[in-house]
């Protein structure tokens, strides 16, 4: 199994790097097993999450047109990715899938999560639940992972966001409501101001 060189920035605060150091083992030592790996990541991100005094402020800049998506850390071998979404109140998703297991804590504010199923004719909704701060949800395409999210606080919301991939290169799909589907990569909203990301 091909290992990675990974460097961690020294001014990376120690409980991210617990965590970016933790998520390097699970993915090599599950590697292929998806379920195993999820059910030990999802306590260490609910862990990561239950306190908010790690994540830089360049993080978490809001933008009163659109949600943003930080890459905060990349994995050098693409293997995983951690990831913060920033959402002013009102703001929301398209509905969408991933491709590959996501792992979604709530870091401040609360979040609505809509699941869908898709038919021939669009997207059906299939309920909705409220994510509060500390709590961590699973998306897979194992399980079903089309959904919309939206910004249910009265104030800026932040989640951080682990995928099993690079996730802002991964070609993923947009359901419209007329049942058109439409491929986007959806890149980050600027380039990682610290060294965080894995590739040198």
């Amino acid at each position: 199994m091909k290992k990675a060189d990974v460097r961690i920035p020294a001014e990376t605060p120690a409980r991210l790097a617990q965590f970016i150091t933790l998520m390097t083992g699970l993915v090599e030592e599950h590697a292929g097993d998806e379920a195993a790996l999820l059910k030990k990541a999802g306590p260490a991100l609910k862990h990561l999450v239950s306190r908010d005094d790690w994540l830089d402020d360049s993080f978490a800049v809001p933008d009163p047109d659109i949600y943003r998506q930080y890459l905060i850390y990349c994995d050098p071998l693409s293997r995983f990715s951690i990831v913060s979404f920033v959402w002013e109140p009102g703001q929301q998703t398209p509905i969408h899938d991933h491709m590959v297991w996501g792992l979604v804590g709530v870091l401040r504010g609360s979040e609505q999560n809509e699941t869908f199923t898709i038919t021939d004719s669009g997207p059906v909704s299939t309920g909705s639940q409220i994510a509060e701060t500390g709590s961590v949800a699973i998306v897979s395409p194992t399980l079903g992972d089309v959904h919309r999210v939206s910004n249910v606080s009265a104030a800026t919301a932040i989640s951080i966001h682990v995928y099993g991939a690079d996730i802002g290169t991964v070609k993923r799909h947009v359901f419209q409501p007329d049942g058109t589907v439409k491929e986007f990569i959806s890149g980050y909203s600027k380039p990682t101001p610290l060294g965080f990301q894995g590739k040198s």
